[in-house]
């Protein structure tokens, strides 16, 4: 391996494109993607109310936003010996395709797969959608994490399937506990973007636009 001045300044020109290209993610998702309130008016899934508000799927579903989103999760994916990645639907299924996407223009191609909410219950019974074998290593991703619990029951149903989870990526960690949960379950478990980032970006651009 290549280990000169030239190795060196490729792996410094591609650590500044992906530091801008995260720049330019935590803008987009502070845009389309997140609020806060100075009150607790934003109701979670599990009742709790809270200061933030975390839906990526503005994000996620913009060209530009999933090929950041899919160029980043790709790179943290790239030397992880993954076959496949995927999370349960619906959140996780943009994610999954981008960074599927993204690994072919990389020339290192990972399969997307989906996870059902509910099991299939007609022709082959399964959780799972994909171009995918039972004992492939995959990753498992999800677009937010609050408590971790969808992304908890896409490694248990996709090891149920028989598939190898070696690796977890969460888009948005909102640092409430989530991330520690999923960690339980696969000890290789990360957030791409954490709720402190985007707030302080968040207050950056307030602060701009008064």
């Amino acid at each position: 391996m290549d280990s000169g001045p030239g190795a060196a300044a490729l792996r410094w020109n591609g650590n500044r494109e992906k530091m801008t290209m995260k720049r330019e993610l935590i803008d987009m998702l502070c845009r389309k993607s997140f609020q806060y309130s100075e009150a607790p008016v934003f109701k979670l899934v599990s009742g709790r109310t809270s200061h933030f508000y975390v839906n990526c799927k503005p994000t996620t579903l913009h060209p530009r936003g999933m090929y950041l989103v899919g160029h980043l999760l790709f790179e943290r994916l790239r030397d992880a010996g993954v076959a496949a990645v995927g999370g349960l639907t619906f959140g996780a299924d943009p994610v999954a395709m981008a960074a599927a996407f993204a690994s072919e223009l990389g020339g290192k191609p990972i399969q997307a797969f989906s996870i059902r909410k509910t099991q299939k219950d007609h022709g082959i019974v399964r959780w799972i959608e994909g171009d995918i074998q039972k004992g492939a290593r995959v990753a498992i991703v999800d677009d937010v994490a609050t408590t971790g619990g969808s992304t908890i029951t896409a490694i248990e149903r996709a090891r149920a399937e028989g598939l190898d989870v070696v690796k977890a990526v969460v888009l948005v960690d909102r640092q409430e506990g989530g991330l520690d949960n999923i960690c339980a379950h696969v000890a290789d478990a990360s957030g791409m973007v954490t709720r402190d980032e985007l707030m302080a970006r968040w207050r950056e651009i307030r602060a701009a636009s008064q």
